[in-house]
């Protein structure tokens, strides 16, 4: 697999990462052994950009990285993530406090079995502390070894622009794909005067861009958060599922799958945009990689975005109590 790089002073990445959040938590129940059999063919399939935070799980996530990923520490780049709250096994608010952005660097190196982190993300502006304080403590954490490059995620442009003054960063993290372009415009444009990588998760729309994805009301929301998005609840699940016509038009010009199709519209948005889909299956997996040698025309991709016109798209992408933690400009 080609290759992007992780900001100007970045290291160089697969194009295609993987997001691990699955493989514990959110999208039906946590499979260790699988998450394992994944990891491993994401290895033979030439990702070497992996994507964890402490709160999937919580921590455990990060264990099971740490566990498959150990012995091939030098080849791979991993990125991890702190800024939630969390007591009891949940998260209850956020906090990006110098003693906590510590504390919490300090956990993820210990279960990751490392002695450094490739990328460390603030996984959600904390609006209580100064970003300039957080990454001014995640800048020492740089000069002292133990952190390699830093990241933001969810961040509004004015945000990323004062981080940047502190210390270079190399990554945001937002959502992006064909159901959420709310990156492009400003913050998109924020992240290339500056020279930061974008890395879209959630490029497949959780799923809305795959064949067979379950609707709100048939999901158990206790252990699929999905049952909690306003985009798969009632008509506006239909309503979104209708838009995947222009998508599999153009997968079977191409012989492709409809994933395949979303993942390369993400890719073919700008060579330093690096997206990281989820998955606990290796076929799925598989498929996913198979994106980074699929080329779309011109009018394929001017078609796809004209489909997915922000207007089309219908309801929130998070209930009311999660939308709180966007930071926006």
């Amino acid at each position: 697999m080609h290759k992007r790089t992780l900001g100007r002073q970045g290291p160089a990445v697969s194009a295609l990462g993987l997001g691990c959040m699955s493989m514990t938590q959110a999208y039906g129940p946590g499979d260790a052994s699988s998450g394992e059999e994944t990891l491993l063919k994401a290895l033979e399939l030439g990702i070497d950009f992996f994507d964890t935070a402490e709160v999937y799980g919580p921590y455990e996530n990060e264990r099971l990285l740490g566990r498959v990923l150990g012995s091939r520490r030098p080849d791979v780049v991993i990125a991890t993530k702190f800024g939630f709250r969390i007591e009891g096994g949940r998260m209850v608010g956020v906090d990006s406090s110098p003693a906590n952005v510590r504390r919490a660097c300090e956990a993820s190196l210990q279960r990751l079995g490392t002695d450094y982190i490739d990328l460390l993300y603030q996984h959600r502006v904390d609006p209580e502390v100064p970003i300039e304080d957080t990454v001014g403590t995640m800048a020492e954490l740089v000069r002292e070894g133990k952190v390699r490059h830093l990241g933001l995620s969810e961040a509004s442009a004015t945000t990323l622009a004062r981080a940047y003054a502190v210390h270079p960063i190399a990554a945001l993290q937002s959502e992006y794909s064909l159901f959420e372009r709310s990156v492009e415009g400003r913050i998109l444009d924020t992240c290339r005067r500056l020279g930061v990588a974008l890395v879209p998760y959630s490029p497949l729309g959780r799923g809305l861009l795959t064949p067979q994805v379950p609707r709100a009301e048939a999901i158990d929301v206790a252990v699929d958060y999905r049952a909690r998005m306003p985009r798969f609840q009632g008509d506006n699940f239909d309503r979104n599922r209708q838009l995947l016509g222009m998508v599999e038009s153009v997968a079977r010009n191409h012989g492709a799958s409809v994933p395949q199709v979303a993942l390369s519209w993400v890719l073919a948005q700008g060579e330093d945009i690096i997206p990281i889909p989820g998955t606990k299956n290796p076929d799925r997996l598989a498929e996913n990689v198979g994106a980074a040698a699929l080329a779309l025309t011109d009018e394929e991709l001017s078609a796809l975005s004209a489909a997915f016109n922000p207007a089309a798209v219908a309801g929130e992408r998070y209930p009311p109590g999660l939308e709180r933690y966007l930071d926006r400009d």
